[in-house]
């Protein structure tokens, strides 16, 4: 299975700490050496980079863990190849514009004889399920809503979705249009919320830590979202399977 990583703050924040340890799963300390991506928000606009050599090898990774670019919501993901070749039109995260806004896309799993009806604007360039079902989502959002809704609106129509590509396989997946972060767990994802009292974490794929203390202010607030947890001292919360949760300024929504 793949790896993901998202992160949602509350003011923007640089993901270099926790792409450290992330990127060493691409081919390190993981299996994971068929390519990877990241997608950061910055107002409406998005820097996007991917990769089809694996993370812990890869130039562009290592521009990424010394380039502390600051964003308020960014989606990681590295590849186990299930469906669709080596190739970086495969490499996720995807991007695609609704509304006005570009939304970003990543999925862990595995979906079988999911071959929906594209009919709108929103078709796979590679040949993965997972763009697929990016596509798919794409598509039905915009046939539900003929304007782009509030937050609340669209989780509750992802909640109405989502179920449908889920029963075809393993189906978990993060998804912003930068205004938040939806995370999906059909297996494990798990995060963890960084806030006042800061303290130091230390990474468990790499030999780094970092005391938060110093470098943030009082009022930040970061949520983390992960395919298993990237530090050794934080407590990090697991999403029951098939629980699709929102994030806002760097916490979960209630339900």
């Amino acid at each position: 299975m793949c790896q993901l990583l998202g992160m949602n703050c509350n003011t923007p924040t640089d993901v270099t700490f926790s792409f450290t340890g992330f990127a060493q799963r691409g081919g390190r300390t993981d299996h994971h050496g068929d390519g990877w991506g990241i997608a950061f928000f910055e107002g409406r606009g998005v820097r996007h980079f991917v990769d089809h050599q694996s993370a812990c090898a890869s130039p562009v990774a290592e521009l990424i863990r010394r380039y502390p670019i600051k964003s308020q919501n960014v989606i990681a993901h590295i590849r186990k190849a299930t469906q669709g070749e080596v190739a970086l039109e495969n490499c996720h995260p995807f991007v695609r514009e609704l509304w006005g806004r570009y939304w970003v896309f990543a999925h862990n799993g595995d979906l079988k004889d999911f071959h929906p009806r594209l009919h709108a604007g929103f078709h796979p360039v590679g040949s993965t399920d997972s763009e697929r079902a990016f596509c798919w989502l794409m598509q039905e959002l915009a046939k539900s809503h003929a304007d782009v809704p509030s937050v609340a609106e669209l989780t509750l129509t992802l909640r109405e979705l989502v179920p449908r590509i889920a029963r075809h396989g393993t189906f978990n997946f993060l998804l912003s249009n930068g205004q938040a972060l939806w995370a999906h767990a059909s297996t494990n994802l798990y995060y963890v919320v960084r806030q006042h009292p800061f303290a130091t974490a230390t990474l468990s794929d790499e030999d780094v830590s970092v005391n938060f203390a110093d470098q943030t202010r009082v009022s930040d607030r970061v949520a983390v979202v992960v395919t298993a947890p990237l530090t050794t001292n934080e407590v990090w919360k697991q999403l029951p399977p098939g629980e699709l949760r929102v994030f806002e300024d760097g916490r979960p929504a209630e339900n």
